[in-house]
């Protein structure tokens, strides 16, 4: 067995670990719905793809948009954050090409086009500034935005996150190679886009496209990070894929990583989450404390 291959098998028993434990296991809780309110479930027409998005919480404010990860979807990544970030903000979580109930169309995964499909949906809704929390895969699609679109994206929150590929272990991208669609049946990322898919057997060219999508992952220089407007909220686990040195340095370009009591605080935070892989970062019992804690905080300046 290759190295490669012990990698992608080492991936795919985190995944399925997943199933064993506590929210993990299937798909997660279903999010309230009050009595007489429209179902969260909806499609978009955005430039010959048919988005699938879900609305949650009151109709007014400045909403927050949730972008999953790669291979998964609304419910795996958010099922249990929803509630609460529902509670009194509105939150519009979407499904990407390719992803949970979006069907798949004729090109390839890349993070800039995952981007545009979003701000293209979010303007069809008419948002006109928005929160955004990204997830992984999602974090780069969030971080594309913030870039791109600076007077549409009022905070990040970028979980999981990294602005150079460099960022993550070593061996992780060549890993992937060797993963195949069946090392993942059984999984919840699995079982969720077998009851979400419209067409149930397009999983194998999921996780291909996923696998490509991985070796075309953008990198973003030091000056560019520097030049986001939006005030970031980065998170991590300690034994996460991306590299906690990338991410303190991540945070050092975002202005951070200063003495606050001589500098003052920076309008960026970090938070370190312990005993925390990848797979779990979206399981913590933090994140419904300090995310909303970050987005209700006045904009500095």
């Amino acid at each position: 067995m290759t190295r490669a291959t012990r990698v992608a098998l080492a991936a795919v028993t985190a995944l399925a670990a997943v199933a064993g434990c506590g929210a993990g296991a299937g798909n997660g809780p279903e999010p309230s719905q009050a009595a007489g309110a429209p179902a969260p479930g909806r499609y978009a027409s955005i430039d010959g793809l048919e988005m699938y998005y879900e609305v949650h919480g009151p109709e007014t404010g400045r909403p927050l948009v949730l972008l999953h990860g790669s291979l998964s979807g609304i419910q795996p990544d958010f099922g249990e954050l929803i509630p609460v970030l529902a509670r009194d903000r509105r939150v519009i979580a979407v499904e990407q090409q390719a992803h949970g109930h979006t069907a798949d169309v004729d090109r390839p995964l890349r993070v800039d086009q995952m981007a545009a499909d979003t701000t293209a949906l979010l303007r069809q809704l008419g948002v006109q500034q928005a929160d955004v929390l990204g997830f992984s895969t999602g974090a780069a699609v969030a971080l594309d935005m913030g870039l791109k679109e600076p007077a549409l994206v009022h905070k990040l929150v970028l979980v999981s996150p990294m602005y150079d590929p460099a960022g993550m272990h070593p061996g992780l991208i060549e890993g992937l190679a060797g993963l195949q669609p069946e090392m993942l049946h059984g999984t919840p990322f699995h079982e969720y886009y077998l009851a979400a898919a419209s067409r149930p057997d397009d999983f194998g060219s999921l996780v291909e496209k996923n696998k490509d999508l991985q070796l075309n992952y953008p990198k973003h220089s030091a000056s560019t990070i520097q030049s986001l407007a939006a005030p970031v909220l980065l998170v991590v686990g300690d034994s996460d894929v991306v590299r906690i040195d990338h991410v303190t340095e991540f945070f050092r370009l975002l202005g951070g990583a200063v003495n606050g009591d001589i500098a003052g605080l920076p309008q960026s935070q970090l938070a370190v989450l312990p005993g925390t892989t990848h797979i779990g970062v979206m399981h913590r019992p933090e994140l419904p404390s300090i995310v909303p804690a970050f987005l209700d905080a006045p904009r500095p300046g």
